[in-house]
């Protein structure tokens, strides 16, 4: 595969996805980017419920860095350091972090359609995990 291929075929990834997360109906959309060393990473950039019943904004409490526990939930950096596997055609060695829980974990994306994005949250080896599906919007 030429370096030319192999780059688009990594960017392939960079887009907006509608993430819905039937455990905790905290339904969003993240926006994948590539940053400046070559990696990948997402933000949250749409929640459907970005506030508290109370009407305040929801925040990244349980982060277990005490100075990003402002952070409002609609901005979190959920998903980085992630790098293109050509041999795998998959994007390797990133990690996940759960809002709800506070806690990050492996991680490893691939597609399984042109537009569906499997994404695999896991402790120790791929076994122990769970995988979300992502939709790629236009």
């Amino acid at each position: 595969m030429s370096v030319v291929a192999q780059t688009e075929a990594a960017d392939k990834i960079i887009g907006t996805y509608y993430v819905s997360d039937d455990k905790s109906d905290e339904d969003c959309k993240v926006k994948i980017v590539k940053d400046k060393n070559g990696t990948y990473s997402g933000r949250i950039i749409w929640m459907k419920y970005p506030n508290q019943k109370d009407g305040t904004p929801k925040r990244d409490i349980m982060n277990p860095d005490p100075a990003k526990r402002n952070t409002l939930s609609k901005d979190i950096l959920l998903v980085y350091n992630f790098r293109y596997d050509a041999k795998k055609n998959q994007w390797v060695d990133g990690e996940i972090y759960d809002p709800v829980h506070g806690k990050i974990y492996k991680s490893k994306m691939w597609f399984e359609s042109e537009n569906v994005l499997r994404v695999r949250g896991y402790i120790g080896i791929s076994a122990l995990g769970r995988t979300m599906t992502w939709k790629k919007l236009s």
